[in-house]
Formats: C-alpha cells, sequence, structure tokens
C-alpha cells in the first residue's frame, strides 16, 4: 500500500489541534517534576548510607557569618594559601611583586578559574575589604593594594576565601544546602562540583559527649575534634571497624597569662619561680615553650624552659626577703573547660610554698592576677596585638620598649629571612620576662569507621 503523506500529514495536524494543548500542558509539568523530584534527590542523598558520601561530626555552635574555615576552604580560595609550615603559596594569584618598599602589592591572577555557577573569575570579583588600603583593578588578570604603611603579614591576610556572592566560590565544593535553628547552623551539605553524587554532610553538636553519641549510634561516620578518645569508661578506638587519628591543634595555644601589673606579679622573679615549677608535660596535650609552634618558620627551638623546682623556691625566697613579707595567695581565673588544668597548676605551685584561690569565669575576667584560657595562634608570627604595651588585646599590661620594637619591624619587613632574626629575638626576649607561660598545644582527636 502506497504511503499517503498528505493523509499522514492531515492526521497530525487534527492529532495536535485536538490534544495540542494537553500535550504542551502535560510537557510542562514532566519538566516541573523533573527539575523538582531531582533537587530533592540531591538535598535528602546525603542521609543516606552511599558509599563515596561523608557525615562528619564537629563540636560548636556557629552561623552563616562565622562557619570553620575547614569548611570555607573546600567551597573557594583566596589569591595566597598557607601550608602547615604557614609558609605563604599561590592560589587564585599566579604570582606577586611587592613594591614601594613594602607598602604596594601586586598580584596577577590565574587565568581560566570559573567560579561554581559557571561565571569566571576576574579581579572585580575580590570584595575584601581593608581600612587605609586603595584596591586598583587595571584589568580582569591583576589586582593592586595599596597599603599606608608596610605590613608584612598581609599575604597571609589575603589568603581569607573569597566568594562572588553569598557562598559561591572557585572552591572543589559548593554549598547545597544549610539547616538552621534558632540562627545556628544544625547541619550543611557540600557537593562536590565534578561529581554530583559525592557529598559531605557537616553535623554540628552543641558539646563533645553530644557528638561521641551521634558517632557511637552511626549518626556520623567520622568525628572530628574531640579531646579524647574515651567515652563512659570505653575508649571509642576499640569500637569495631573504627579507625582513630591523634595530631596536635597548633592553632590554639593554652596559656596561662600574668598580670603584670599586679603588686606582686610586677616582680619578674615570681612570674619566673611560677614558671619553672610548671610541669614539663601535659597530658591533653603537646608542650609549648614558646608563643609559636613547632611547625612555624618562626619557631625557634632552644627556647625550652623545663622544670626546675629548686631554682624555682630559690627565686621565690629572693622575693619574699627583699619584700620583707610572706606572698599572699594568688588567685588563678579560668574558663570552666580548663577546671581541672588549673588544679594541676595550684598543686605545681604548691611545691613551692605558694598557695593559690581558684575562680572560674566565663570570660576575660577585668582585672586579675593570674588567667588561664587560650588564645588563637594566627598564621603569621606577628603578634603585635597581644604583647604590644599599647594594645588594647595585651590583656597582660605588658611593657617592653624592646619587645615592641621587634613587634614593630616585624610586620615592616617583608624579607623572611629578617624576619625570622626579628621572630628569634623576640621569643628569647618574652620569654625572659615571662608574661605569660604558654603550656600546650591541645591533642585533636579523629575517629571514622573504616
Amino acid at each position: 500500500m502506497a504511503f499517503n503523506r498528505r493523509l499522514f500529514f492531515w492526521l497530525i495536524r487534527e492529532y495536535l489541534r485536538k490534544f495540542g494543548k494537553s500535550i504542551i500542558i502535560f510537557f510542562i509539568i514532566g519538566i516541573a517534576v523533573f527539575f523538582i523530584v531531582r533537587t530533592f534527590f540531591i538535598s535528602y542523598l546525603a542521609k543516606f548510607s552511599f558509599s563515596g558520601n561523608e557525615k562528619i561530626g564537629l563540636i560548636g555552635s556557629v552561623t552563616v557569618d562565622n562557619l570553620p574555615s575547614e569548611i570555607l576552604n573546600q567551597v573557594s580560595d583566596g589569591l595566597t594559601k598557607i601550608d602547615k609550615n604557614g609558609n605563604l603559596m599561590p592560589d587564585l594569584a599566579n604570582k606577586w611583586d611587592i613594591t614601594d618598599s613594602g607598602k604596594t602589592y601586586i598580584f596577577y591572577l590565574k587565568k581560566n578559574i570559573y567560579f561554581s555557577d559557571g561565571s569566571k573569575f576576574t579581579s572585580a570579583d575580590i570584595k575584601y575589604t581593608f581600612s587605609n588600603v586603595k584596591k586598583i583593578t587595571p584589568n580582569d588578570n591583576t589586582i593592586i593594594f595599596e597599603l599606608k604603611e608596610p605590613y608584612a603579614p598581609f599575604l597571609t591576610t589575603v589568603s581569607k576565601p573569597i566568594f562572588k556572592s553569598g557562598f559561591i566560590g572557585t572552591g572543589d565544593y559548593k554549598i547545597l544546602k544549610i539547616n538552621l535553628n534558632s540562627g545556628f547552623i544544625t547541619s550543611i551539605i557540600l557537593q562536590d562540583n565534578k561529581n554530583r553524587l559525592h557529598l559531605i554532610t557537616y553535623d554540628f553538636y552543641p558539646t563533645e559527649e553530644a557528638l561521641k553519641i551521634a558517632f557511637m549510634i552511626g549518626e556520623v561516620n567520622i568525628a572530628e575534634g574531640l579531646n579524647n578518645l574515651n567515652f563512659r569508661g570505653e575508649n571509642l578506638a576499640n569500637l569495631p571497624n573504627a579507625i582513630s587519628f591523634k595530631g596536635s591543634d597548633y592553632d590554639k595555644l593554652i596559656t596561662v597569662f600574668y598580670n603584670n601589673s599586679d603588686s606582686n606579679l610586677s616582680d619578674k622573679r615570681l612570674r619566673d619561680a611560677l614558671a619553672y615549677s610548671l610541669p614539663n608535660d601535659f597530658m591533653n596535650g603537646e608542650r609549648a615553650h614558646s608563643p609559636y609552634p613547632p611547625t612555624s618558620w618562626a619557631y625557634v627551638e632552644d627556647t625550652l624552659h623545663t622544670q626546675d623546682l629548686e631554682h624555682a623556691k630559690l627565686l621565690l625566697k629572693e622575693v619574699i626577703s627583699d619584700n620583707k613579707k610572706t606572698l599572699p595567695p594568688l588567685t588563678i581565673y579560668y574558663i570552666p573547660e580548663f577546671r581541672s588544668l588549673a588544679q594541676v597548676l595550684q598543686k605545681s605551685w604548691e611545691q613551692i610554698g605558694v598557695k593559690t584561690i581558684l575562680k572560674e569565669t566565663p570570660t576575660t575576667p577585668p582585672n586579675f592576677q593570674i588567667f588561664l584560657t587560650s588564645f588563637n595562634v594566627p598564621s603569621d608570627p606577628d603578634q603585635y596585638t597581644l604583647w604590644h604595651s599599647d594594645q588594647e588585646n595585651n590583656i597582660t599590661g605588658y611593657k617592653n620598649l624592646r619587645i615592641d620594637k621587634l613587634l614593630e619591624d616585624g610586620r615592616r619587613t617583608i624579607d623572611q629571612s629578617e624576619r625570622i632574626k626579628i621572630y628569634a629575638d623576640f621569643q628569647k626576649y618574652l620569654l625572659d620576662d615571662q608574661p605569660a607561660s604558654f603550656l600546650y598545644f591541645p591533642y585533636s582527636y579523629t575517629i571514622e569507621r573504616k
């Protein structure tokens, strides 16, 4: 039977005339359903145990304004990046020049870098805001920062991840979903930009015990940032198919700050006596002998200050003899998490005859004799704000013109070899004055299921 083309087109036309509107409607509905299912599937994929997907538990209360660097650094990049030893490496900037005696920084950007939304990264997307800094973008691949004064840590400052808008970054992952409760993040889901089925879910827990419970019941398969692996008399590392890792958190330094303006602690010999009576080791961390971690390029190894009880007693005896009076009890303020550590200090100082009173405080007290707390160690060795005599964050009231000059020179000097010499002297004279005793970098444990 011969094919009747005219009849065929007539049938198609009549079919479309009769059912065309329905076809268009169902076609649109089909597309909408497809995208709804697709979005639903990806958003909730992390709730199921697919291989290649990670559910990581962290401790802390965070908001969208203070996401951990562990997450931000996966979502985007900075102009520079910092390796584990504090050395600066190129990131979004391929290279840079420093001119005008350290006051002008010229960054040359890598080409063919794209944000997770597919748009190309250019100098116009760099939204860093610094006071007293002029920003110039002569072309898409160059950005210039003109500073009022030389500032060596500036290269570290621009390691902060860059975002186009919201959390659209240039990293290997993008933020797929953030779950909130009363303004705080309960979980955040990252999606691999190259493998859309690979997701990482970060769940946040208010306490370490809550995170350990979540790991025990399988709510997360990785628990990070634990102070120890003990849980109700058991060691989590002994669980079937569990593997644990131990490291030191070099971003945090547990420290005893002495009030250098106090009538008793203003005497350097008393501060030295207290320092020499401290234990050589602490069970919760790696012993610190400097304000810098041993991984820092500025760290000087010969700054060790080991326990010497006899020398401590002699120093204390001199203090009491010169003042012609008995040393009154010293008050140790401590934040709640360091209650047991405060008791260790109390027993250590009792060995040389120093009596102490312990007082718990949630924040830095306006007036104190001794304060046990921690501080965040900056990536760059510049600690100007903590020890310079005219700085508000110098909570010890420490004043030393030589230290002031070293800190000023350290942040103005661009050459790293010269900065190494400056910070070697800084450590030497700071530890000699002992405005604070540096105790340890806390151990950090991670446990995961194989």
